[in-house]
């Protein structure tokens, strides 16, 4: 039998290897495989070393002299070594902030506040201290930080799809920021759900983000926001149209108001909206309040909005012949974001409609590739990677108390920037007005209330 040895020994070139009688297989296999204690058999060949099912064999005549990370002598062989061999060298031992401490020539402490905040750290250490952490090849661990209470330089971003690209542009603008000054985000998508975004919120939480920044179904009511409140978690949102919040958004009904106001320059007068579920966005609920001031102070009436499903890439037959078929159907669409309305852009050509001769549209958020279309759909732009980048400002400006959390005033929380209008190809004069209503057409903005038509 062999000589068997039980224990842990980290350094096996302390190992005198030994003659002995030959390790015989029943030995091998009977070595207790779920053990977390190493078994050691000294062979004539050498030293096997078993944890659970891996085998460690360290050949004999290999170096002796001590080696306390890396073990070249040393055969990995997974499994049922009798059957079946793998070399491969150990790999060395994984750095600790300890080892950096030591090399660096600082306490442990020093390291800690080099890497978790390296302004507080004199410029001469701190460069110490790096060159320590590159030469060892150091990575602080994000999960130990975490457990500790320290900080994790770790942002949360929810938003509510990156299928559409405004999201992914806003994101864009973070990621810009954040990544050159050592954060790492943490993304979590709710589909335009509320129930997905508490357990966004929640996780995120669980993670111990040190804030978030995050577009959500309704802000001023939202009950989590007001929950974030309480807890002190800072937080900063996109697109959300609130006063009451922090927030870095365009000013949605202003936009929209512009918006509806050059289709009417053009002569339409029965415009309608689109929009996803307005319980869904309070961004589509403003763009309509600015859509309906447009229209009445047009002395047009304006007509409800037609809510569709956000992530339908068709539109839904009952919604076309909505669309084409009626005597008092409409000339012009707003639609509330682009994604939209190149979904209906590419249903009216399937009704074989033409755009703009037959029917105008606009869209909503700038997007580049609406520019791409043919014809070039014109639409109300939003900076969207400035949202991104200025939410990212503000957030990173609130987490180093540069501005009192409990502040009252609202204007402070609030950042609106400048939105514009793209004239596009798919925006044309109505060249067909009398043929429509047979009633003489309207000139400009000042159109008779008198003669304005709702229309289903």
């Amino acid at each position: 039998m062999a000589r068997r040895l039980y224990g842990f020994q980290r350094n096996l070139s302390e190992y005198f290897l030994v003659p002995g009688t030959g390790l015989e297989p029943a030995s091998c296999e009977a070595a207790d495989f779920k053990s977390a204690m190493f078994t050691n058999f000294i062979t004539p060949a050498g030293v096997t070393i078993a944890r659970g099912r891996e085998f460690y064999h360290w050949v004999a005549g290999a170096p002796r002299t001590p080696a306390p990370r890396i073990h070249p002598g040393v055969t990995k062989v997974p499994d049922n070594p009798l059957t079946k061999t793998i070399t491969a060298d150990r790999k060395p031992m994984t750095p600790t902030i300890k080892d950096v401490a030591a090399h660096a020539g600082f306490s442990i402490a020093t390291v800690s506040r080099a890497i978790n905040a390296p302004h507080t750290v004199n410029p001469v250490t701190l460069d110490k201290v790096r060159q320590s952490i590159e030469a060892l090849n150091f990575r602080p661990s994000p999960l130990g930080r975490q457990l500790r209470g320290e900080h994790t330089r770790l942002i949360g971003v929810i938003l509510p799809t990156l299928a559409n690209p405004v999201f992914a542009e806003c994101l864009q603008g973070i990621d810009d920021l954040a990544s050159a000054q050592g954060y790492r985000l943490m993304l979590m998508t709710t589909q335009y759900d509320v129930d997905r975004e508490r357990h966004a919120i929640e996780t995120l939480r669980e993670h111990r983000v040190e804030g978030l920044i995050l577009t959500v179904a309704d802000a001023d009511t939202h009950p989590l926001l007001d929950e974030l409140d309480r807890a002190g978690l800072l937080y900063v949102l996109m697109h959300n149209d609130t006063v009451r919040r922090p927030s870095v958004s365009v000013d949605n009904r202003l936009a929209a108001y512009d918006g509806v106001r050059r289709l009417i320059a053009h002569g339409h007068r029965r415009i309608l909206m689109l929009a996803g579920s307005f319980a869904a966005s309070d961004r589509a609920r403003q763009r309509h309040l600015g859509y309906t001031e447009a229209m009445q102070q047009a002395g047009l009436t304006p007509a409800p909005a037609l809510e569709v499903d956000f992530n339908a890439d068709e539109l839904a037959p009952s919604v076309l012949a909505h669309l084409t078929h009626g005597a008092n159907r409409p000339t012009a669409l707003f639609c509330s974001n682009d994604l939209l309305a190149m979904v209906v852009m590419r249903g009216l050509r399937r009704a074989r409609m033409n755009i703009p001769q037959d029917m105008s549209i606009l869209g909503f958020d700038g997007l580049a590739m609406g520019e791409l279309l043919s014809p070039a759909l014109a639409s109300i732009c939003a900076p969207n990677r400035e949202i991104g980048r200025a939410a990212w400002q503000r957030l990173l400006a609130r987490i180093g108390g540069a501005r009192d959390e409990r502040e009252s005033v609202a204007t402070s929380l609030t950042l609106t920037l400048p939105h514009s209008v793209r004239e596009g190809a798919t925006i044309a004069a109505l060249a067909s007005q009398m043929d429509l209503d047979k009633t003489p057409p309207t000139s400009g903005l000042a159109a008779s209330a008198a003669t304005a038509k709702p229309f289903a």
